[in-house]
């Protein structure tokens, strides 16, 4: 007799965007000649640059011809992405990272939870709260997090670091050591949800933490392209040791507008091993088993960001987001807000008024001003009361929502 995953029967209602857009389908339904203004997912709304809609017609070109033509390539990804990201990725900040440590995949977010394959199911896990709810809800579902307590809103196998406003929403390193400490240490920075950077030497404080306890640090830094500050790090592995606990992950979503294309890439030194087994190797024996590469056609249009014209097409899309992100910094605080992020990231964080919860603020945003966020108390229980809203939205909408914020109705 089939047995089903009984953890998946643990995770509580349903995924934190997939409830946003119920919502909004409804009141969209009930409500058909309503105006709606979307700042809620981080979907990018741009066009892909020239650049890479040239590489998509050259592949397309290639793919046609018999000469040219490709089926499948190396599961890892073609070495002229590789050695591209290795170079001006890293090279070009100072950082020894090998075309061999980096493997191309089709998103951060399948990438993030997919890393889970590679850890026994005994492994302790840490994460920033808030957090980005894909870290959670995968552990959730291979039983790393135990059970869900609905009165608290954790998972009582889950090591919560909690980020506030004392810490500025950077959370600090727990006062746990040796057998007590996390196996395993989600980070993302620049953070989503909260649109918070980290210094380097609360960077360091966590590659030393790391290195210090056996744990491994899994770095998101889908964000990187929108740190402006040259004193904040664009990588891990910036930090001396981290090449020998840390794996980095990277997407071409939110910096080259791939959220429809999807190409994203994980970064795992030959020199990080647990136990004495390299990950490098586990996570390739994962790669071809499970994956058979992202397709040629998309890694020609990655490549395309690495050019002196497409770096210039992808670093005006970035600037662009960058503006509504202070656009609506901005304009919360003139409104008398507490804000948090739109500088050097997309995203926006503030706390809701007159008590309101995270899911009352969006309502109201939703049926008073017809504009769409993303609740906080989605991110983990550090986010109740608290709300974002992203940077990816349209210039003219992104006006006109702070407009409607700002005078408390449509505009």
């Amino acid at each position: 007799m089939a047995r089903i995953n009984e953890n998946f029967l643990k995770l509580p209602g349903s995924y934190l965007f997939s409830e946003v857009a119920k919502r909004r389908k409804a009141y969209v339904e009930a409500h058909p000649e309503a105006q709606l203004i979307s700042l809620g997912i981080g979907d990018v709304t741009l066009p892909l640059t020239p650049s890479a809609i040239s590489a998509l017609h050259k592949g397309v070109d290639e793919m046609s011809r018999a000469e040219t033509f490709r089926g499948y390539g190396p599961e890892q990804g073609y070495a002229f992405l590789r050695e591209s990201i290795a170079k001006r990725d890293y090279g070009d900040r100072g950082i020894k990272i090998e075309p061999d440590d980096i493997f191309i995949g089709d998103g951060a977010k399948s990438d993030t939870g997919n890393i889970g394959d590679i850890f026994g199911l005994d492994n302790k896990v840490a994460v920033c709260d808030p957090v980005y709810p894909v870290y959670i809800d995968t552990n959730a579902m291979a039983g790393r997090a135990g059970n869900y307590d609905a009165a608290t809103g954790k998972w009582d196998r889950l090591i919560y670091v909690p980020g506030n406003e004392d810490n500025g929403f950077v959370p600090d390193v727990p006062d746990l050591k040796g057998a007590d400490a996390p196996d395993l240490i989600y980070l993302c920075f620049p953070n989503n949800p909260t649109g918070t950077v980290a210094t380097r030497a609360q960077l360091k404080a966590w590659v030393d933490y790391a290195l210090e306890n056996g744990s491994v640090i899994l770095f998101d830094a889908a964000y990187e392209a929108y740190i402006t500050d040259p004193e904040i790090p664009h990588s891990i592995f910036e930090i001396p040791g981290a090449e020998n606990c840390s794996i980095e992950f990277r997407s071409f979503s939110k910096n080259a507008g791939f959220t429809g294309l999807r190409c994203s890439y994980t970064v795992i030194p030959r020199s990080l091993k647990v136990g004495g087994v390299s990950l490098n190797s586990l996570w390739n024996r994962r790669h071809n088993t499970k994956f058979n590469g992202t397709p040629y056609i998309v890694q020609l249009a990655a490549d395309s960001v690495y050019t002196e014209e497409g770096e210039k097409e992808t670093r005006a899309l970035v600037d662009y987001y960058l503006e509504n992100a202070k656009i609506i910094r901005t304009g919360l605080e003139k409104a008398g807000f507490s804000v948090w992020g739109g500088v050097n990231s997309p995203y926006v964080w503030l706390k809701t008024i007159d008590g309101m919860s995270s899911w009352e603020f969006f309502d109201y945003l939703l049926t008073k001003l017809n504009i769409v966020g993303t609740p906080g108390s989605g991110f983990g229980p550090s986010g109740a009361g608290y709300f974002r809203l992203t940077g990816f939205g349209s210039r003219e909408n992104t006006l006109r929502a702070v407009e409607r914020i700002k005078k408390g109705k449509l505009v």
